[in-house]
């Protein structure tokens, strides 16, 4: 078999792994999930198979995470963003944040994770560690970066990727986990279109044609 090959068979198991690993933490969470399980879900002959792929549960754990969010994968080249002009940015960095609803076991696996994590400490460190925190902090430095050309105000960058993201957030959480009435009825392009039209109402330094 040829290199090239060998890779690709590589990452198609990978892969595989990561599907079946979504659906079984989705399904019994991150505990009580066991390599038994996702092996099983995957169709691999043996359990141990995972660790030739992944380090352990944890590195398993973070990686479906990555995979399965695409605005994680967008923030993978995050250096191509920054020079972008803050609408198309931001539009880009919103679109992929809610991509998230077009993958049902994505949205179950995240319902899993709130529930877990504020039982379990670790569960939500992981977590945040290879989302949110990734997330915010290449907000803030976009959003900084911006404030130097003089392209927005000069404020807490911190504090104003938090109000960036904060709706958005808040979006998925109503639609998704609280269900408020009406939630639904507000598509994910008019909810981007919305927040980045109203942050930049506040946060750019020239007129908003």
């Amino acid at each position: 078999m040829s290199p090239r090959r060998d890779e690709q068979e590589y990452e198609k198991r990978k892969q595989q792994i990561i599907d079946a690993a979504l659906h079984v933490f989705a399904s019994r969470g991150f505990e009580k999930a066991t390599n038994r399980d996702i092996a099983k879900q995957a169709r691999i002959a043996s359990p141990g198979l995972i660790y030739h792929y992944f380090k352990d549960k944890a590195d398993l754990f973070t990686q479906v995470i990555h995979e399965r969010a695409p605005v994680l994968q967008l923030l993978d080249h995050s250096d191509d963003l920054m020079d972008l002009e803050p609408r198309e940015a931001l539009t880009l960095v919103a679109t992929a944040f809610l991509k998230m609803l077009d993958n049902r076991q994505a949205l179950a696996m995240l319902k899993m994770i709130l529930g877990e994590a504020t039982r379990r400490p670790a569960i939500a460190d992981m977590m945040t560690k290879v989302g949110p925190a990734r997330g915010l902090a290449f907000i803030s430095r976009y959003l900084a970066h911006q404030m130097d050309k003089g392209t927005l105000k000069r404020l807490d960058p911190d504090a104003a990727a938090r109000c960036f993201i904060g709706p958005l957030a808040g979006y998925i959480l109503t639609r998704e986990l609280f269900v408020v009435p009406g939630a639904s009825s507000i598509s994910p392009e008019v909810m981007v279109q919305t927040t980045v039209e109203i942050f930049l109402h506040g946060m750019e330094t020239r007129p908003i044609e």
